[in-house]
């Protein structure tokens, strides 16, 4: 039987939604080539929206099938590439955020690593666990870089979250992950948020200098993330 028009509309719709996110992503590349920081950081977290927001309406709509031609996964993964590790890899090297003289070995290795990490078979547990850190360069750069992090402390979370993403270390789907959901998702939208006002708040010639609870969020979610992940990864260990 064939679908309705209004449907198939909606379907290709949302697509097209998940797809615009290679556009914010353009649009912060361009940020970044015009020394506007904060342009840049805002449409990291404008793409980061998007980003979550196409997988529930998409779910919600069953685009699998209402808009068959186009493989709603395959696209998600495509601009999560872009907006998710391009961007934040060239928003690292331009704004010199690596040790000069390691600076493009740290940079490959990051482009690397994601992108097995991205071609992961085990990518995802089927309780929407993530095995290894899931290039989420487009939140630990930006929270870095406002955290005025130094090139020897940027290298050094770049390379053990590298390494995680070859590991079975598990970190929770914001989102999707049902234990401790209750907690994770508002203190990650809290951090989120956080992010977005610090990101609007930022001055691209006088920078920004982190209030305490501002920074407070900024580091704690993460440590939060890290340390469930721990909890996480050796339960399933022991239970093995």
């Amino acid at each position: 039987m064939a679908l309705p028009q209004r449907t198939k509309r909606a379907g290709y719709a949302i697509h097209t939604l998940t797809a615009s996110g290679a556009v914010m992503g353009m649009l912060a590349l361009q940020s970044i080539f015009n020394d506007d920081v904060r342009s840049a950081l805002i449409w990291l977290i404008v793409s980061q929206v998007l980003d979550g927001l196409d997988g529930p309406v998409a779910r919600k709509f069953d685009v699998v099938i209402h808009a068959p031609r186009i493989d709603g996964h395959v696209l998600d993964l495509v601009v999560d590439y872009v907006t998710c590790v391009v961007v934040p890899i060239a928003f690292m090297i331009h704004f010199k955020m690596l040790p000069a003289h390691f600076e493009i070995a740290l940079a490959g290795l990051t482009f690397m690593f994601s992108a097995l990490w991205f071609a992961r078979t085990d990518l995802e547990t089927e309780d929407s666990w993530f095995n290894g850190f899931p290039a989420a360069w487009n939140l630990a750069v930006p929270s870095l870089y406002v955290a005025h992090a130094t090139s020897t402390q940027v290298a050094i979370v770049i390379f053990v979250l590298c390494v995680s993403q070859l590991t079975t270390f598990q970190f929770p789907h914001i989102v999707k992950a049902k234990w401790m959901r209750n907690v994770t998702l508002p203190f990650g939208i809290i951090y989120l948020i956080d992010l977005a006002y610090i990101s609007f708040s930022y001055n691209n010639n006088s920078g920004i200098q982190l209030g305490q609870v501002t920074g407070s969020i900024l580091f704690s979610f993460p440590i939060y993330a890290l340390g469930l992940g721990a909890i996480r990864t050796f339960r399933m260990r022991k239970s093995a």
